[in-house]
């Protein structure tokens, strides 16, 4: 017994001693040291108020214009655009950092694997700074002066917004959390109104309504590089969706990716350093190829300078440049090119379904349509409609619109025009900027393309219903609790979204929770009925529906 006990005290002596020296591993391999910096005009600087959501600082400036967007005007050196990004926005990127953290808690309520998925994280991004240009790291750097103490407990403020680049990164790396499912097309030539390019793009990223709001224009007239343009969030560098002074655009759609153990150049900053620094498609390509990336991309560019559109595809091992033979363009979220479209990944992503679904209904769209011009653009993004009239209901991802975007973008490169969707999704007015006129100083948004009438519908209102109880159910399905929902409540849920799968999927997961098996199934029988967005989704109802009938 003495032994054993010896033996025991042994084994958990090494533990102990085998954890400490990992744990100051990680902490020696995990630190990020801050870039160096040599000077700062903006440091003492603060920002005034100079009306009603308008703050000026030195040159620098964010206002709200009159349809709730954020208007944001940046110059200078890598630091002092960041300080002044930092300064500027700092209440906006609080409520940003907050929705960010709120959301992660909705989706793992456990605190014990929350903290492991920020070691995780840490891990995984030990090395984050060595991918990332010195230019965006001052920049960077100089917004994260500005963020809020009380995130802190989270980590260092640097580290946190170096970690913030790189979230649509980690959503891939650690799980398919269905975050971004993007649509993106262009048209040149003999397809518009005009022969000049036009792309359309919608981002739909959702991290939560919270997340959604306060979407920023930024106007960015930098020291080094061309003056550009993205619609962005606080305190975020990175670029999504651009177009720069020479007339090139640039637009990010997922790819499926292979897990990654290390953290490379978040995609965000590699389309960064694009729009900041080319001109034309084969520029653009050449620095999509010098960089490692950390999950697979697509990068739809638009070139004036080249009057068409090229795709650039981007998994962790293969960069490819990709044309097609006609004068159109579409990207969903699978490769196209031939050094891509058969990996193991894009063909397993492809059978979902739901990529190649959005990309025909593009295509379908636009054989349907001569001459298009920014109206017609904007009628393509809005559409929530299924292949010759298939019924998908609200909120489906086959649509081309599905309900959730961070925001909707129309470009004109050839004449350096932009038209950025207003709040919610794509249904809001799009205010248009001529960046011809912006570039010299002139910030009107006069150019508009008129809100969706769908956003006054009764329907609308039923989705702002259904997304409200949906949300509630998800967050019951994850943390658990006393059930809540009222005959009424399911009665007004199947109402707000009658004819979408989506409807049926959450009562019978809702009913199987709190093993109401009659219940379940009746819901399971009428969601299979309905076009079901993904084929895992449809195997998880078939599989869930098996499994409340042996509970009878």
């Amino acid at each position: 017994m003495k032994q054993f006990v010896k033996l025991s005290k042994y084994i958990l002596l090494t533990l102990v001693a085998l954890f400490l020296v990992l744990f100051v591993i990680y902490i020696l391999d995990v630190h990020i040291t801050p870039p160096k910096v040599t000077n700062s005009k903006l440091q003492g600087e603060k920002r005034v108020e100079i009306g009603r959501d308008s703050y000026q600082l030195a040159n620098n400036w964010l206002r709200k214009n009159n349809h709730g967007l954020w208007e944001l005007y940046l110059e200078g050196d890598a630091y002092d655009r960041g300080t002044a990004f930092g300064k500027l926005a700092y209440n906006l990127n609080e409520q940003k950092e907050e929705a960010f953290i709120n959301e992660i808690r909705n989706k793992v309520p456990s605190e014990n694997f929350l903290n492991f998925l920020k070691y995780l994280v840490g891990w995984i991004n030990r090395d984050l700074d060595d991918y990332i240009p010195v230019e965006y790291l001052l920049e960077i750097y100089g917004s994260s002066q500005s963020m809020a103490d009380q995130f802190d407990f989270i980590g260092p403020k640097f580290h946190r917004i170096l970690n913030y680049h790189a979230a649509h990164d980690i959503g891939h790396a650690l799980q398919n959390m269905n975050l971004v499912g993007c649509t993106s097309f262009g048209v040149w030539d003999n397809q518009t109104d005009s022969t000049n390019i036009l792309i359309g793009r919608n981002f739909d990223f959702y991290f939560g309504q919270e997340f959604a709001k306060d979407k920023i224009i930024a106007f960015v007239n930098p020291t080094h590089g061309y003056k550009f343009m993205s619609v962005t969030w606080a305190c975020f560098s990175g670029v999504v969706s651009g177009m720069n002074e020479k007339g090139l655009t640039i637009t990010l759609n997922s790819a499926k990716s292979d897990i990654p153990f290390k953290g490379k150049t978040p995609v965000s900053l590699i389309a960064r350093q694009i729009l900041q620094y080319a001109s034309t498609i084969d520029e653009a390509y050449q620095i999509a190829n010098a960089y490692e990336s950390f999950v697979s991309e697509t990068f739809l560019i638009g070139s004036k300078i080249d009057n068409k559109v090229g795709l650039i595809e981007k998994s962790q091992e293969t960069t490819s440049l990709y044309y097609t033979d006609t004068s159109r363009m579409v990207v969903t979220n699978h490769f196209q090119s031939e050094d891509l479209v058969n990996t193991k990944e894009n063909i397993e992503y492809r059978s979902e379904g739901v990529s190649d679904y959005r990309f025909k209904r593009v295509n379908d769209m636009l054989d349907s349509l001569h001459d298009i011009n920014v109206n017609d653009v904007a009628y393509i993004l809005r559409d929530r409609n299924g292949i010759k009239g298939d019924t998908l209901g609200m909120g489906n991802e086959k649509a081309i619109n599905q309900l959730i975007a961070h925001h909707s973008v129309i470009f004109s490169p050839n004449d350096l025009k932009v038209w950025v969707s207003s709040a919610p999704y794509s249904l809001g007015t799009y205010v248009g900027y001529d960046l011809n006129k912006v570039f010299s100083g002139n910030f009107s948004d006069s150019l508009i393309v008129e809100a969706d009438p769908f956003l006054s519908s009764d329907s609308y209102k039923k989705y702002e219903v259904f997304l409200k109880i949906k949300e509630q159910i998800q967050a019951y399905l994850i943390k658990g609790g006393e059930p809540f929902l009222t005959e009424d409540d399911i009665e007004i849920f199947v109402l707000s979204n009658p004819d979408s799968y989506l409807t049926y999927f959450y009562l019978g997961d809702y009913m199987k929770a709190i093993e109401q098996w009659d219940n379940a199934i009746k819901f399971y029988d009428i969601g299979l009925t309905m076009n079901i967005a993904r084929t895992s989704e449809l195997k998880h109802m078939e599989e869930s529906l098996l499994y409340c009938r042996d509970k009878i």
